[in-house]
């Protein structure tokens, strides 16, 4: 069945089988070679990066739990945990008690915004260093240091190590956590690190019946999709849960939905009243994402406010045409699935959309909105698209599922803090690190979009210094979002200035 992205060479298939990231990486998992950011963790004293590993307190209850994330999305994966409520707390069998289950449990955020969008790094065929920013996540989330501000020259040493970590990142998860899973092996540790997408996985399939037959649609970043890792593990876990029924697997990026929900001015810019020459989305030229005049109509885009860019004040006149806002990039990727599925002749109906990137659930209201405009859209009496639809399509958000496997874990090993206290959270979040003189950024602070994929994996360097939370490195529309979409979470961010 034809997908909206193939495997592209071997490190698309490094990926989906999550057993290497490149062919030298993969020999160093089976040798025990160190990286070099291996290296500089575990064995280079002078290091910026070292962490003592023989002496780390891995099994001390009273640790926090990490969880990273490319950018603020994955508060999502960390609002799921805020809010999960599935036993009874004080003798932890099965059952709701109106009490968060892990009220007790600190948590430590980091958004490693200054690098991502981290589903660039497979197209621009630097995976390798993907997989070494994962790898630095990790390490800050082991270690004790972090920046009091950009401007600081140097860290401070008051921050705990986790006793657990998720991977609140899908992209990171398909190319990153084989390595990081290799990586706690080689430094004796033994820490659960969590990943997104088999938990996804489940949660698509837990809305069909055994025998019944539809299609899932992936909605996620182009490198997860280039990764087929959810395409894999779906049809994994289908055999193996023993579902009989014709499930088809639509695959589609979101070039560009996570960079806009995270305001990155390459895709989107609130100030901008035209069309602009540093603009990498979906465009009328854009030869992997071309917007389709033809498709105006069913896009339905939203035109005022500048939420879209042209160069005419007719839309069928543009000859350039730009997204600038979130709402548009959600109408055009879901409309260029059901395209996708209409050139099938044998499409399942849509019964689940898996939302296989943690930025994309902040848009879950405009997900479902156009969902029902497109069920219900006809053209000539006929309607366009219902045949390819159940009438509710299921949103599916793999953080619940994470929740559950994390408590599982907990459990299991008798880590849960018994006297701990969510309130007492860390957020952290990287920017870029002005005090190296390699860095390149922009006129707005970030890197340059040439240095950030320009930078080779093994030259270990500090590119970026992680610092808390703080409105001066978060656009107000992200906290204006974060506040409505993830309330629990959002108090839980208490570093912020006001």
């Amino acid at each position: 069945m034809k997908t909206v992205t193939t495997l592209l060479g071997w490190i698309g298939m490094c990926a989906v089988l999550y057993s290497c990231n490149q062919t030298a990486g993969d020999s160093n998992r089976q040798t025990g070679v160190l990286s070099p950011i291996e290296q500089a963790i575990i064995t280079d004293t002078a290091s910026f990066y070292y962490v003592d590993v023989a002496a780390y307190p891995a099994h001390d209850e009273s640790l926090p739990i990490g969880v990273f994330d490319s950018g603020t999305g994955g508060l999502t994966v960390l609002d799921a945990l805020v809010r999960y409520d599935e036993n009874n707390n004080d003798n932890q069998t099965a059952g709701r008690d109106e009490r968060p289950d892990f009220q007790k449990e600190k948590f430590i955020y980091l958004a490693d915004q200054a690098n991502m969008p981290y589903g660039n790094y497979h197209s621009e065929q630097k995976s390798d260093l993907l997989v070494e920013h994962t790898i630095k996540d990790v390490q800050f989330l082991l270690s004790n240091r972090y920046y009091p501000q950009a401007s600081s020259v140097e860290p401070s040493g008051r921050k705990q190590p986790v006793k657990a970590i998720v991977i609140a990142c899908n992209t990171a998860t398909a190319y990153g956590k084989a390595a990081i899973d290799a990586f706690m092996e080689k430094a004796g540790l033994n820490i659960p690190v969590i990943g997104v997408i088999d938990a996804g996985a489940r949660g698509a399939l837990a809305a069909f019946g055994k025998d019944e037959s539809g299609s899932i649609g992936v909605f996620a970043t182009v490198g997860t999709i280039a990764s087929k890792g959810y395409e894999k593990t779906l049809m994994r876990i289908k055999d193996e849960l023993g579902y009989t029924g014709n499930i088809q697997v639509y695959n589609q990026g979101g070039h560009g939905v996570a960079e806009a929900v995270d305001e990155e001015p390459d895709f989107i810019d609130r100030r901008a009243t035209a069309p602009r020459p540093n603009y990498r989305g979906p465009a009328l030229d854009n030869k992997s994402y071309a917007i389709d005049k033809d498709l105006l109509d069913v896009y339905r885009f939203d035109f005022s406010g500048n939420k879209m860019l042209c160069d005419s004040e007719s839309a069928l006149d543009c000859s350039i045409m730009q997204l600038n806002d979130t709402e548009n990039y959600v109408r055009y990727y879901l409309v260029s699935l059901l395209e996708q599925m209409r050139k099938q002749p044998d499409a399942k109906p849509l019964k689940a959309l898996l939302l296989g990137c943690t930025h994309y659930p902040y848009l879950t209201d405009n997900i479902k909105q156009v969902l029902d405009e497109l069920y219900h859209f006809q053209e000539a009496g006929e309607y366009r698209y219902r045949h390819l639809m159940a009438e509710t399509v299921h949103i599916i958000d793999p953080a619940e599922n994470v929740a559950d496997e994390l408590y599982t874990y907990l459990k299991a090993q008798q880590l849960f803090n018994p006297a701990g206290d969510m309130t007492s959270s860390e957020f952290y979040i990287s920017v870029p690190n002005t005090h190296n003189s390699n860095v390149k950024t922009d006129k707005s602070g970030h890197f340059t979009y040439d240095y950030k994929y320009g930078r080779r994996a093994g030259e270990i360097q500090e590119y970026v210094k992680v610092v808390p939370f703080d409105y001066s490195n978060i656009p107000a529309e992200t906290i204006e979002r974060m506040k409505t979409a993830i309330p629990q979470t959002f108090r839980l961010i208490n570093t912020l200035n006001q």
